[in-house]
Protein backbone atom coordinates (compact mmCIF):
# COMPACT_ATOMS: atom_id res chain seq x y z
CA UNK A 1 0.00 0.00 0.00
CA UNK A 2 1.85 3.22 -1.10
CA UNK A 3 2.56 5.48 1.63
CA UNK A 4 3.45 8.97 1.75
CA UNK A 5 5.50 10.42 5.40
CA UNK A 6 4.86 13.83 6.65
CA UNK A 7 5.92 16.89 4.79
CA UNK A 8 6.94 14.61 1.54
CA UNK A 9 5.41 15.52 -1.87
CA UNK A 10 5.46 11.86 -3.21
CA UNK A 11 4.33 7.90 -2.34
CA UNK A 12 6.58 5.76 -1.43
CA UNK A 13 6.16 2.05 -2.79
CA UNK A 14 8.02 -1.51 -2.30
CA UNK A 15 8.80 -3.77 -5.41
CA UNK A 16 5.65 -5.25 -5.35
CA UNK A 17 3.88 -2.45 -5.88
CA UNK A 18 5.85 -0.76 -8.40
CA UNK A 19 5.89 -4.48 -10.52
CA UNK A 20 1.96 -4.09 -10.33
CA UNK A 21 1.58 -0.54 -11.48
CA UNK A 22 4.87 -1.64 -14.26
CA UNK A 23 2.87 -4.79 -15.34
CA UNK A 24 -0.76 -3.32 -15.50
CA UNK A 25 1.57 -0.16 -17.46
CA UNK A 26 -0.37 2.30 -15.03
CA UNK A 27 2.71 4.38 -15.09
CA UNK A 28 6.35 5.17 -16.27
CA UNK A 29 9.48 4.08 -14.26
CA UNK A 30 11.90 6.81 -14.49
CA UNK A 31 15.89 5.92 -13.22
CA UNK A 32 17.66 8.57 -11.83
CA UNK A 33 20.94 6.88 -11.28
CA UNK A 34 23.95 7.43 -13.31
CA UNK A 35 24.07 6.33 -17.06
CA UNK A 36 26.98 3.48 -16.40
CA UNK A 37 24.50 1.73 -13.39
CA UNK A 38 21.56 2.15 -16.17
CA UNK A 39 23.56 0.17 -18.51
CA UNK A 40 24.67 -2.41 -15.93
CA UNK A 41 21.04 -3.05 -15.46
CA UNK A 42 17.65 -1.86 -15.05
CA UNK A 43 13.64 -2.08 -15.30
CA UNK A 44 12.75 -2.80 -18.55
CA UNK A 45 11.29 -0.09 -20.24
CA UNK A 46 12.59 2.61 -17.88
CA UNK A 47 13.50 6.29 -19.26
CA UNK A 48 16.80 6.82 -17.84
CA UNK A 49 17.04 10.53 -16.22
CA UNK A 50 19.99 11.05 -13.92
CA UNK A 51 18.71 12.92 -11.13
CA UNK A 52 21.20 15.75 -12.00
CA UNK A 53 19.96 16.41 -14.95
CA UNK A 54 16.17 16.37 -13.76
CA UNK A 55 15.83 20.10 -13.89
CA UNK A 56 17.12 20.29 -17.41
CA UNK A 57 15.36 16.89 -18.76
CA UNK A 58 11.88 17.67 -16.85
CA UNK A 59 10.16 18.04 -19.90
CA UNK A 60 11.39 14.03 -21.28
CA UNK A 61 8.79 13.13 -18.51
CA UNK A 62 5.86 11.90 -19.33
CA UNK A 63 2.64 13.93 -18.21
CA UNK A 64 -0.53 13.00 -17.31
CA UNK A 65 0.51 9.17 -15.70
CA UNK A 66 2.25 7.81 -12.64
CA UNK A 67 6.01 8.31 -12.24
CA UNK A 68 7.93 6.06 -10.99
CA UNK A 69 11.24 6.93 -9.95
CA UNK A 70 13.94 4.71 -9.03
CA UNK A 71 17.96 4.06 -8.22
CA UNK A 72 19.72 2.18 -6.15
CA UNK A 73 18.61 2.41 -3.00
CA UNK A 74 15.23 4.84 -2.83
CA UNK A 75 17.65 8.12 -2.04
CA UNK A 76 18.06 9.64 -5.47
CA UNK A 77 14.89 8.77 -6.68
CA UNK A 78 12.91 10.45 -3.12
CA UNK A 79 15.31 13.58 -4.04
CA UNK A 80 13.85 13.73 -7.80
CA UNK A 81 10.78 13.09 -6.71
CA UNK A 82 11.04 16.13 -4.38
CA UNK A 83 12.69 17.97 -7.48
CA UNK A 84 9.81 17.43 -10.06
CA UNK A 85 7.22 18.25 -6.93
CA UNK A 86 9.06 21.91 -6.55
CA UNK A 87 8.97 21.90 -10.70
CA UNK A 88 5.10 22.14 -10.64
CA UNK A 89 4.15 18.01 -11.38
CA UNK A 90 1.07 16.76 -9.07
CA UNK A 91 2.34 15.27 -6.24
CA UNK A 92 -0.55 12.22 -6.74
CA UNK A 93 1.62 11.07 -9.52
CA UNK A 94 4.92 10.71 -7.87
CA UNK A 95 6.10 7.53 -6.57
CA UNK A 96 9.61 6.19 -4.72
CA UNK A 97 10.31 2.45 -5.36
CA UNK A 98 12.11 2.24 -2.17
CA UNK A 99 13.54 -1.06 -2.56
CA UNK A 100 15.58 0.15 -5.99
CA UNK A 101 17.38 -1.15 -8.84
CA UNK A 102 19.27 -4.23 -7.41
CA UNK A 103 16.37 -5.73 -5.81
CA UNK A 104 14.45 -5.16 -8.59
CA UNK A 105 17.22 -7.21 -10.29
CA UNK A 106 17.80 -10.12 -7.69
CA UNK A 107 13.71 -10.70 -7.41
CA UNK A 108 13.80 -11.42 -10.98
CA UNK A 109 11.69 -8.61 -12.11
CA UNK A 110 11.58 -7.97 -15.88
CA UNK A 111 15.18 -6.37 -16.52
CA UNK A 112 16.95 -5.25 -19.60
CA UNK A 113 20.65 -4.24 -19.92
CA UNK A 114 22.60 -1.73 -22.15
CA UNK A 115 21.03 0.76 -24.09
CA UNK A 116 17.89 -1.36 -24.40
CA UNK A 117 14.83 0.37 -22.55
Amino acid sequence: MPRQEPGEPYQRINLDEAFTLHDQNDGVVIDVRRPDEYEAGHVKGAISIPVDDMFSRIEELPKDTKLLFICAQGVRSGLACEMVAAMGLGSDNLYNIEDGTPAWIDKGLPTSYGSDR
